[in-house]
């Protein structure tokens, strides 16, 4: 490069692209994944218990009492409380328990040997910014270097050794350039349907079926949920994702008949009246994102909840309990 204006433009880029690049990389490496909170731990009755019955009723028995509170949609194959022996824990929606860490994750990804952490809620989105100036990284430097590369083929370059630097250089920052180009563009597809690594190769079971879109909640919200609502905080390693990790809005929320407190106030007892626990409320990080529904308060919650008690016979027995 002759051109001052060129090598100090070409200069500023580069380091600005490398300084995201190593941040978000940094951020992805050293943020510890988030664990179940204490409220899903089950207590020392109710593990007690666990230990004293046997498997299968007797023990989902247990689990259901544990997990009425929790604010919990998803099931297993069987229709059952997801619970996890390792941890001793009733696993949160989107919770699974990774084997290389040997602890449940919330809203768990992948573990990536690339980065020697799992990819989860509480750095899916550094991890799709490392992606990202990755890929932006790899792509400026072969752009930069492509007039160069060129000239070594039609031996425009001067007979030195540094000719075949350029070369390597240019091969390398394209070879990545593709792979990157794929892997983002498949987390970016995921982050569009909101759903995980482990959810596409496993559909969500949700307590009246299996729905693979079931935490879709539209692109532009979907996006949100990963990003937060402060476009400012997009583009840098900085946590904004909104919730908790522990629970997600799902657009089955309003057609779950469990739902006594859904944010319509619905009370839909007409079917599938053998579902066992009323569904609680969002988080209020998270419930905002249901912008069709009206607000509602934990007071009214409460009380529906007693309303849809005394209808629905599957509710009371509960209650019972």
């Amino acid at each position: 490069m002759t051109n001052i204006g060129e090598k100090v433009v070409c200069l500023v880029a580069y380091h600005v692209f490398f300084m995201l690049f190593v941040w978000s990389y940094w951020k992805t490496i050293f943020t510890l994944p988030m664990n179940p909170s204490k409220e899903f731990h089950l207590s020392y009755s109710d593990k007690e218990s666990l230990e004293r019955e046997p498997r299968g009723e007797s023990q989902q028995e247990v689990l259901r009492r544990a997990a009425k509170d929790l604010p919990i949609y998803t099931r297993t194959m069987s229709g059952a409380i997801r619970y996890c022996d390792r941890c001793h824990l009733v696993k949160p929606d989107r919770c699974h328990h990774c084997s290389v860490c040997d602890k449940c994750i919330l809203k768990m990804d992948h573990h990536c040997p690339w980065v020697n952490n799992c990819v989860g809620f509480s750095n899916y989105k550094f991890f799709l910014l490392f992606l990202a100036y990755s890929l932006v990284y790899c792509l400026f430097i072969a752009a930069t270097d492509l007039q160069y590369f060129i000239k070594f083929w039609t031996n425009g370059l001067p007979d030195t050794q540094a000719k075949f630097h350029i070369m390597f250089l240019f091969f390398a920052a394209a070879m990545f350039s593709v792979s990157l180009s794929s892997l983002f563009g498949y987390h970016c597809w995921l982050v569009s349907k909101n759903k995980s690594t482990l959810e596409v190769f496993r559909a969500p079971i949700f307590r009246h079926r299996t729905d693979k879109n079931g935490f879709s909640l539209g692109f532009s919200k979907n996006l949100r949920q990963v990003f937060g609502d402060e476009k400012k905080y997009w583009l840098l390693p900085v946590f904004s994702s909104l919730g908790d990790g522990c629970s997600f809005p799902t657009c089955l929320v309003n057609q779950d008949p469990e739902q006594a407190s859904t944010p319509g106030g619905l009370n839909s007892t007409s079917k599938n009246e053998n579902h066992l626990f009323p569904a609680k409320p969002l988080r209020d990080s998270q419930s905002h994102l249901l912008t069709d529904t009206p607000s509602w308060s934990e007071t009214s919650v409460k009380a529906e909840k007693g309303k849809v008690g005394m209808n629905n016979p599957a509710l009371t027995m509960e209650n019972e309990t």
